[in-house]
């Protein structure tokens, strides 16, 4: 048995989880966790990456003596360092401001078909190569490294990027899987910042005595390495504080279809591709509990189960939602129609985001030719009951639920197949996922004709 510690950095909280990995045997027990999200610094969000380093130290501590570890987070965001591996501050939000606008400029230099061409990736504002085109430091930097990449770096003191994560930069050749260095260097961003790349299951170095592996450090590709699916005809959601709605694929779609469609390609796990879109996800609705400073999540989901269908919809996407700010009120106003309760809020969210994902997933199969047959909703998102019964009934596809922490258990199997586990392929690690843990399934209800004349509302007809 491998005993390995994962740390796994979302959005909004942080975890260390004690992995334990044998034959028939995928456990997990979570040793830390802690808040994360953005620190509004006069006017500028930052993330608190100091925290977040003490309160991985702390949970390291308690896990005590494993045999690896290895760090999953979010993707774009990243810190600079000077010729003397110094930080130069805080890592900025990609919710901060500092981005608007930059996009229309820097698609003046290169434009968005050649971009899509070289990187596959969705246009998003919050893009590394955007943050990096408002970026006011770079002259002094050195080396950039994205979030896992530099808390390793402070581990072991050893520099580079692991390739899941570098994919989602903007700054990536998603074909020969290297920096984009002439793209980057058109745009101002110096090719020396651009570190080496890690493979999913390299050992970077060691702190205190103990391996410290690259995994997946995207947590979604950690994710999606979990997902416990017995055939290739699948899709999935990851659901947390941003839903990733998608397909794996053995090569990336980079026709100008998949461009207009605003589809990503980003690395996997042993060189696949999660060809998928991001959707604003639980992001809004975690920003209207915070607005009616309400964190009893069961009572306004049984609120929203009771609420009438399809009084109010929104766009997920619409840039109204991206940045903190009170949802209630951008909803109403976007809508043109104030819901009656903060159940009737809840259901327009989880039944905007389902009208989302069902659009969403049936551009995946046409433009990648990959019918479907099950839907796997993976992460937090997989404990909203309402929302998975409401995503089968849209997409009108089984959907089956877990596991919750799909990223944890990702880095864990990694890791445990870089000591030397007998998990050759995602093939078996997803067979160890499935024996080891319960999903739970939901069938679709109601009538399509309903969920087609929503649509229509929301997004206009096909």
């Amino acid at each position: 048995m491998k005993r390995v510690a994962a740390v796994d950095l979302g959005a909004s909280s942080g975890r260390v989880m004690l992995g334990e990995v044998g034959p028939d045997l995928l456990n997990l027990t979570e040793v830390n966790r802690f808040w994360n999200g953005p620190v509004d610094l006069r006017g500028t969000l930052h993330w608190d990456i100091l925290h977040l380093y003490r309160s991985m130290l702390d949970g390291l501590h308690r896990a005590g003596p494993v045999d690896s570890l290895a760090i999953d987070s979010w993707a774009v965001d990243y810190g600079l360092l000077d010729a003397g591996g110094h930080l130069l501050g805080n890592p900025i939000h990609y919710r901060d401001s500092r981005t608007e606008g930059v996009m229309d400029r820097v698609l003046q230099t290169v434009s968005a078909e050649e971009l899509y061409e070289v990187t596959g990736l969705q246009q998003l504002p919050i893009n590394t190569l955007y943050q990096l085109a408002a970026e006011t430091r770079l002259g002094a930097a050195e080396t950039l490294l994205l979030i896992p990449d530099l808390l390793a770096y402070w581990l072991t003191g050893q520099i580079g990027v692991e390739r899941t994560n570098a994919s989602t930069t903007q700054l990536y050749d998603v074909r020969r899987r290297e920096w984009a260095t002439g793209l980057a260097e058109r745009i101002g961003v110096p090719a020396r910042v651009l570190p080496r790349l890690w493979e999913a299951g390299d050992v970077i170095g060691q702190y205190d005595g103990t391996p410290v592996i690259a995994v997946g450090s995207h947590d979604t590709a950690s994710a999606v390495v979990s997902v416990p699916t017995e055939t290739e005809r699948f899709a999935y959601i990851s659901s947390g504080t941003w839903s990733l709605v998608g397909l794996e694929l053995p090569a990336p779609v980079l026709t100008e279809e998949a461009r207009l469609a605003n589809f990503t390609n980003e690395g996997g796990v042993d060189g696949r591709i999660r060809f998928l879109r991001n959707i604003m996800g639980l992001w809004i609705l975690q920003e209207c509990q915070r607005v009616w400073q309400d964190d009893d999540l069961p009572r306004l989901l049984a609120e929203a189960a009771a609420a009438p269908p399809f009084a109010v919809l929104v766009d997920p996407d619409a840039p109204e939602f991206l940045a903190p700010g009170d949802m209630p009120a951008r909803i109403a106003a976007y809508s043109g129609d104030s819901p009656t309760s903060k159940g009737a809020v809840v259901r327009c969210v989880l039944e905007s985001l389902a009208l989302a994902y069902r659009r969403t997933l049936r551009s995946a199969q046409e433009l990648a030719d990959r019918p479907v047959d099950v839907l796997h909703v993976i992460g937090g998102g997989s404990q909203n009951e309402l929302l998975c019964q409401l995503t089968a009934d849209a997409c009108g596809l089984p959907v089956l639920a877990g596991p919750v922490e799909a990223s944890a258990l990702g880095n864990v199997l990694v890791q445990a197949r870089a000591l030397g586990e007998p998990l050759p392929d995602l093939d078996a690690m997803r067979a160890l996922v499935r024996s080891t843990h319960r999903l739970r399934r939901y069938t679709p209800q109601g009538k399509p004709a309903d969920w087609d004349a929503a649509e229509s509302r929301v997004f206009g007809s096909r």
